[in-house]
């Protein structure tokens, strides 16, 4: 990660340690403590720092792309560890207790929301996301853009989107979406909506034994959960939510390598 990490302009560095710095991000993503109550002295002991330390080099990596940068990396020199086979689509609602940017009140889980869109591979590692979008909103909202957001960190992966087969439930069928799909070489296999009334007799491609395989988009979901700062949202921009997953994303495919 550390090669990623923007410095200053002017070749400043500062007197924290950083990789201290980029545990106890880690710490706060994974059991999702408000960041005036991380515990400092874990890994700085009696060393002077404050949260609002640790929290300036978060907001200041979110907003330069430094974590984008190094999810990017991974990715591009992972690939080999992909399965590509088919990808899988969806969206996930996170509450938020904060309000901000993004978010709105969603009948479904009676709360304020927000939304986003992931794609993942055929072995349930994430691959790419959209922006976050307002819970107030449907999974379509805004679909052709969110699609060219997903395919922009591929491309800039060296990951071809073209030819790939991408499993979606039966909330994206739209001629928007397929559309899209289309024009970006991508074979959507979207389960037919029956609130859309044309349930038979469509010439919509669609193969069932290949579309058994988006559970896997369920398990990356569930393994995102494990990252307790993920459960609910309480970081008010998008640009840092969005960059708390791309961290997560990282730790992921870092563990895998591991293993």
């Amino acid at each position: 990660m550390l090669p990623h990490l923007s410095k200053g302009k002017r070749g400043f560095s500062t007197k924290f340690d950083v990789v201290k710095i980029i545990q106890t991000i880690i710490k706060r993503l994974k059991t999702g403590c408000q960041w005036r109550e991380i515990s400092l002295k874990d890994y700085f002991g009696e060393e002077k720092i404050s949260w609002q330390n640790v929290y300036y080099f978060f907001n200041k990596w979110s907003k330069d792309g430094s974590f984008r940068n190094i999810w990017v990396h991974l990715l591009n020199r992972n690939r080999r560890l992909l399965d590509m086979s088919c990808v899988q689509l969806d969206g996930s609602q996170t509450r938020c207790r904060m309000g901000g940017e993004s978010t709105g009140y969603q009948s479904r889980k009676s709360a304020k929301t927000s939304n986003m869109i992931f794609l993942c591979d055929n072995r349930g590692q994430m691959l790419s996301m959209g922006n976050p979008r307002s819970g107030n909103h449907h999974d379509l909202y805004e679909i052709e853009d969110v699609m060219g957001e997903i395919i922009e960190i591929l491309s800039e992966a060296e990951i071809s989107h073209k030819g790939l087969f991408l499993n979606a439930d039966s909330g994206f069928d739209s001629e928007s979406l397929r559309q899209k799909l289309e024009m970006e070489e991508i074979t959507g296999n979207i389960k037919t909506n029956p609130r859309n009334g044309k349930t038979v007799d469509n010439d919509h491609y669609f193969d069932e034994k290949l579309y058994e395989n988006r559970f896997k988009i369920e398990q990356a979901n569930a393994w995102l959960d494990g990252f307790k700062a993920l459960l609910i949202r309480f970081e008010t921009l998008d640009i840092t939510w969005k960059n708390m997953h791309f961290l997560a994303f990282s730790l992921k495919l870092i563990k895998k390598l591991k293993v």
